[in-house]
């Protein structure tokens, strides 16, 4: 009786436990869309901002402890190139996460809504994975962190208010120069993880 090998996306989708990351950006969009239409609390456009904050953190963070390699040995070893599933791997989940979270904040599209929750998880999920490839996956949300507490704060100093490249994750959804820094930071990201993958964790 011979025993069928599983197909490589497969075993690379159970390597980094992909089933469970999807089902934690899901819990994450139910979360968003809790928080955005309690019926209790009116969320007005500007009062939309710490939601277009902290989504695309817990969403980038997800996508970042996902990307560990729990049997680095067996990667090495593998025939296959493993840089363009590393970067289907982070398309497809910056992808879903950034489709979930933009339907989960409802109206206001054009502004604090839709656009800009695609544009902040693009941006986020481009940090982390810089992150995964410096200090690993288990810790590439700390530096995405981090950044949003700083422009979070950084936002509501009037000098700073306008800052676009500082503090792009809190600005309206067509600005244009936010969208521009995002883009640059998710493609430094990707392309990085992809051909470098992530820094191995300690312990």
């Amino acid at each position: 009786m011979t025993t069928r090998t599983p197909h490589p996306f497969v075993l690379y989708a159970r390597s980094r436990a992909l089933p469970a990351t999807v089902a934690a950006l899901a819990a994450t969009a139910l979360l968003t869309l809790w928080a955005a239409t309690r019926p209790d609390t009116y969320v007005g456009p500007y009062q939309r901002v710490p939601l277009l904050a902290l989504a695309p953190l817990l969403a980038s963070a997800v996508i970042g402890v996902s990307t560990h390699q729990y049997a680095r040995e067996l990667d090495r070893t593998a025939v296959r190139r493993w840089w363009p599933l590393r970067l289907a791997h982070l398309f497809a989940l910056t992808g879903l996460a950034a489709a979930v979270l933009a339907l989960a904040l409802p109206g206001h599209v054009h502004e604090f809504g839709a656009a800009a929750m695609v544009r902040n998880t693009l941006g986020a999920t481009g940090i982390t994975a810089v992150a995964a490839v410096l200090i690993g996956a288990r810790l590439s949300w700390l530096p995405t962190l981090l950044y949003v507490g700083v422009a979070h704060l950084s936002y509501s100093h009037p000098k700073l208010h306008g800052a676009t490249v500082l503090t792009w994750s809190m600005q309206p959804g067509p600005q244009r120069g936010a969208w521009a820094v995002a883009l640059a930071v998710f493609a430094v990201g990707a392309a990085l993880y992809a051909c470098v993958g992530p820094r191995r964790d300690r312990g």
